[in-house]
Formats: C-alpha cells, sequence, structure tokens
C-alpha cells in the first residue's frame, strides 16, 4: 500500500470518526484518571515503579509524545517512561509555547530502564519500529519541529550506539534518515496530563487512531525481545 493510500485512508477515517487528527494540546475531560471498566485498559511492564537507583536514561524524539510513552511502557526491563521536551533552548517550557515550534524542543520520552535487562540498542531497535525516520519535522499529521526524530545521548556509548544504528538502518528505506543525534543538555518534564496518557485513555480518537497501532507494533516487538537476563 502507497503512502497516499495510507494517508487517504487515515484522512478518511479521521473525518469520519470526527477525531482529532493530531496530537492536541487540550486534556480531554477523562484524562485525569483510567476507567476501571475499560476492557482496553493497557498493560505495563511489571517492573516500572521500582528502585530507580541502577537506572540508565535514554531520551528519544519521535512524533507525539503519547505515542513512544506507550510503546516503551510495555518493554520489559523499562522502569518509568515520561513525557517531556528537550533539544530547545527555552527554560521550562510549556506545551502551548512548545507547539509554536519557537522554543526549539521536541517531544520526548525519558526512560529509565534497567540495563542489566534490556539494552540500550534493544530501545534503539524500538524506536525505528515505531515512527518514521525518514520525515523531517513530521510524523503523520503531526507537524513541526516539535515531532522531528531526534535522539538525545546521555553518555558516550550511547552516542557510538545511535551513530552505528542511524546508519545501519539508512539501507532500509528508500528516502535519507533525517533522525538527529545530539547530547542531552537539558530535559523538561511534561504537564501532568501527559503523563501515561494513552494508558489512562485507550478510546481518546488520537489514541485509537494514531498510538494503537504504535503499541500493537510494541507489543509485537516485545514478544520477539529475549531479555539480557530471565
Amino acid at each position: 500500500m502507497s503512502k497516499l493510500s495510507r494517508f487517504v485512508i487515515y484522512a478518511s477515517f479521521a473525518a469520519v470518526s470526527l477525531i482529532p487528527a493530531a496530537c492536541v494540546a487540550e486534556a480531554p475531560k477523562d484524562a485525569s484518571a483510567p476507567d476501571p471498566g475499560d476492557t482496553k485498559a493497557v498493560p505495563v511492564s511489571a517492573e516500572r515503579n521500582i528502585n530507580m537507583e541502577n537506572a540508565a536514561v535514554a531520551v528519544f524524539g519521535g512524533g507525539c509524545f503519547w505515542c513512544l510513552e506507550a510503546a516503551y511502557e510495555l518493554v520489559p526491563g523499562v522502569l518509568d517512561v515520561e513525557s517531556g521536551y528537550a533539544g530547545g533552548t527555552k527554560e521550562n517550557p510549556s506545551y502551548e509555547q512548545v507547539t509554536t515550534g519557537l522554543t526549539g524542543h521536541a517531544e520526548v520520552v525519558r526512560i529509565r530502564y534497567d540495563p542489566s535487562v534490556v539494552s540500550y540498542n534493544s530501545l534503539l531497535d524500538l524506536f525505528w519500529k515505531v515512527h518514521d525516520p525518514t520525515t523531517k519535522d513530521r510524523q503523520g499529521a503531526d507537524i513541526g519541529s516539535q515531532y522531528r526524530s531526534i535522539i538525545l545521548y546521555t553518555t558516550p556509548d550511547q552516542k557510538a550506539q545511535a551513530l552505528a544504528a542511524i546508519t545501519g538502518i539508512g539501507n532500509e528505506y528508500k528516502n535519507p534518515v533525517v533522525t538527529q543525534l545530539e547530547p542531552l543538555t537539558a530535559y523538561y518534564p511534561g504537564e501532568a496530563y501527559h503523563q501515561d496518557f494513552y494508558r489512562k485513555n485507550p478510546n481518546y480518537g488520537y489514541c485509537q487512531a494514531v498510538v494503537a497501532p504504535k503499541v500493537e507494533k510494541a507489543k509485537s516487538f516485545v514478544d520477539k525481545l529475549v531479555p539480557l537476563k530471565p
């Protein structure tokens, strides 16, 4: 199926369903807590919210942070995933400021993980599967520099692994990979209503149309993932 065909199908679905076609700035009224009776509740990795003392940190941006957060929450060895902002110049930016594209920040996720259970390379592997690294400042209907593909490394080893990964996947795409690779100089947490957004709001229109398919890709990835230790 061509990209144009996929876009037509997606646009039609969005129009017919009257759902937001892009990551929106306003929290839905049900964003404060998950519905305990919701049969679509999303499971998360059992290791989450344990001791972070030995956790490593990875920071990625690839479109709306709701998508990446929901995907990485499923990975064994991932302890916590937080939506936030990085890569720009403004201190403590708000979501509304980031959406203007004037802060330089991208929507990112900060992933704290146990490196004895899951490797940085495995996190990179999932990164490529749940976003398109060849579209500059865009993921689907989400358009703007805040949606750019970016890896913000926290150690020299992460830089080397990310650079090797970017080089290695180049032949898998028709168009050039435009993923930026930069050191993480500052990270700012996103607003409370953005955190665990998909898990709390699986029936929200954007979540059904955009996030859910990426979660399915993440589930398939996790099913095949071999942990570094049992």
